[in-house]
Formats: structure tokens, C-alpha cells, sequence
């Protein structure tokens, strides 16, 4: 049994990123176990031992335990720390907690799934659900109302529904999603990227 965290995710995804981020962002030590989700590894017999859904991200504990879905494994995470990724305050977190379930529900099946198909499978704008466009852009509206006069989406400092919501945010771009109409979430993005030591996804010649 491994004495540290071992993480199964794909890099180009963002849930997967956020279980990385907020273990980094812990001092969490961790393995890192590539998995390409296009390639058919998650629906093998051996990881869906793991994870039966057949998702990554998923991890193992310490000790030995299991766990699967990004915003449920990063809340797990931030609750073994005193630190203020998780508030205390019983409103706070159920704050996080509302932001955290509006993300996988209203924000990454627009944002994400419009990336995935035109950054990864390439398909062109007339081919993908013009929806998406629609129901991300709204969604997008409502975090640039949120972050009106604040830094962050609860309380004062980032929390763990900052980094679900920056995961695929960040990202917005590749998805088609002109992020230069929402200069609030433009300087959250910079904020959070700061806050946990990434690398700007910001294009060159467009930062805020």
C-alpha cells in the first residue's frame, strides 16, 4: 500500500486538474498516474476496479480507500487540512457547496463539452450545439455578477469553489468563449492562477 496519494487523471481535463491543484495547493504528497480517457484506458477491467463509472478523475488513499468525482475528492482533501479552502462557517460552506453543485451542473456540461468538442475533437462551430454556446455564455454571466465587487466567489480568500470553477473557466477560450466580455472573471482567473502557482492560461496578447 502506497503511503501517498496516487491521483488517475488526464492533464487535458480539468476535473482532473483540480484534484492536482488543490493537492499541490495542501502540500499533499502525491503520485500522478496519466490517464488518457481517449484512449479507452478508463473502461478497462483493471480501472474500473478503481472506478466503476469509468471516469477520471479517481483516486487512492493512503490508505487504500477509493475516491471518484473532482468536487467530492477536492472538498475530501481541503477537510484533512486547517486550511481556509474549506470554511468553517456552516453558511460559507454551504456557499462553496452551492457553487461547487452549480458548476457540474449548469457551468462544465456548457463550457467543458464545448471545449472537448472543438479543441479535441475538432469539430466545427456549425456542427456543435449551439446551445452550448448559449447556456455556457449565460453561465458565464452569472459568475461575472458574482464577482462583482469581490475577489472571490465565498468569503475573502480562494476557495475550493474557486478552483472548480477556475478549472475549466481558465480555459473557456479554446471552447470559443470570448472571456474578454467578462473583465471580472478575467481578473479572478489571474487571482486563482496566482493563489495556486500555475501557469497563465491566458493567450499571449490578451491578458487582462
Amino acid at each position: 500500500m502506497s503511503s501517498k496519494l496516487q491521483i488517475y487523471g488526464d492533464s487535458r481535463s480539468g476535473n482532473c486538474l483540480k484534484v492536482r491543484w488543490t493537492a499541490e495547493h495542501l502540500g499533499f504528497d502525491y503520485d500522478w498516474i496519466e490517464t488518457d480517457v481517449l484512449s479507452g484506458t478508463t473502461h478497462t477491467e483493471e480501472f474500473l476496479k478503481l472506478n466503476p463509472s469509468g471516469q477520471v478523475p479517481a483516486v487512492i488513499l493512503p490508505d487504500g480507500r477509493t475516491l471518484s468525482q473532482s468536487n467530492a475528492i477536492i472538498v475530501y482533501l481541503a477537510g484533512l487540512s486547517d486550511s481556509a479552502l474549506l470554511p468553517v462557517d456552516l453558511y460559507e460552506c454551504a456557499k462553496v457547496n452551492e457553487w461547487l453543485f452549480w458548476e457540474q451542473y449548469t457551468h462544465e456540461p456548457m463550457i467543458a463539452v464545448r471545449r472537448f468538442q472543438k479543441a479535441f475533437l475538432k469539430r466545427p462551430d456549425e456542427e456543435i450545439d449551439p446551445q452550448l454556446m448559449a447556456k455556457g455564455r449565460r453561465a458565464l454571466g452569472q459568475m461575472e455578477l458574482a464577482l462583482h465587487g469581490r475577489d472571490y466567489f465565498v468569503g475573502d480568500a480562494i476557495t475550493v469553489a474557486d478552483i472548480a470553477l477556475v478549472a475549466y473557466t481558465r480555459v473557456a477560450h479554446e471552447g470559443g468563449f470570448d472571456l474578454d466580455e467578462f473583465p471580472n472573471i478575467r481578473a479572478w482567473i489571474a487571482r486563482v492562477e496566482r493563489d495556486l502557482a500555475i501557469e497563465s492560461a491566458v493567450p499571449a496578447g490578451e491578458a487582462a
